[in-house]
């Protein structure tokens, strides 16, 4: 949100250290902050992950027909999954907005935290070299990528909730961090799972908030009664 971010901090954050730190300050540049934006590089980035995961997939799974490797991919590289990669990063709180997104809380807009992962993708390339960019989007990406199952191609639990309270018109669920545990090389989150419309809160615990967050959606959609273990 600064418009003086701390990119030493991040840079320990993405692992990555630039060479030019002014390709990094511009990737967290948004277009409401000026005309020197993030655009071309989110361009970029998005250019290069859809390559990158679709190589890593085309090799992942050797039988795995087109259309199987285009839903993968998809759910990889849609701007929920970015967005989450970023909030990882504590991403927002290193963007430069201009002073309505501010306001807005655009720092926490799913859209702009996804465009700047692209960004910061495109940014690495500039940086480094392709191979060595490759390498940050696979890192980022591992512990999503293992997970994959060409036989379960049921949505996650997040996206389960969030389509359950939507088609019955209600309020979307509320995520907080409750606590973090440990070492930074082995942290464990605690995370809650709010339902102001319905009265319920559910918690879940897990290595990353991402995972974390979807223990605490399983635990909601139990809750409803939507799902049985």
């Amino acid at each position: 949100m600064s418009s003086k971010p701390d990119l030493d901090q991040l840079q320990r954050r993405i692992g990555y250290q630039f060479r030019q730190p002014d390709h990094l300050l511009l990737a967290l540049t948004h277009r409401s902050f000026g005309n020197q934006n993030n655009e071309r590089l989110e361009f970029l980035g998005d250019s290069i992950v859809n390559m990158v995961i679709a190589e890593h997939l085309y090799h992942q799974f050797e039988k795995a027909r087109e259309g199987q490797l285009s839903r993968l991919r998809a759910r990889m590289v849609k701007g929920v999954t970015l967005a989450e990669i970023g909030r990882e990063f504590d991403l927002g709180r290193y963007l430069r907005l201009g002073s309505g997104e501010l306001k807005s809380g655009g720092y926490r807009r799913e859209s702009i935290l996804a465009d700047a992962v692209e960004s910061i993708i495109g940014a690495i390339y500039l940086d480094s070299d392709f191979e060595t960019c490759r390498q940050q989007v696979l890192r980022w990406f591992e512990e999503r990528l293992q997970s994959l199952n060409l036989q379960d191609t049921q949505k996650d639990p997040k996206t389960r909730l969030q389509e359950y309270l939507q088609s019955r018109q209600y309020p979307l669920p509320r995520y907080d961090v409750i606590s973090v545990d440990g070492e930074a090389h082995a942290q464990t989150f605690h995370v809650s799972c709010v339902l102001p419309s319905l009265d319920r809160k559910t918690s879940g615990v897990g290595s990353s908030r991402r995972i974390a967050e979807q223990q605490a959606a399983r635990s909601a959609l139990k809750s409803l009664g939507v799902e049985n273990d």
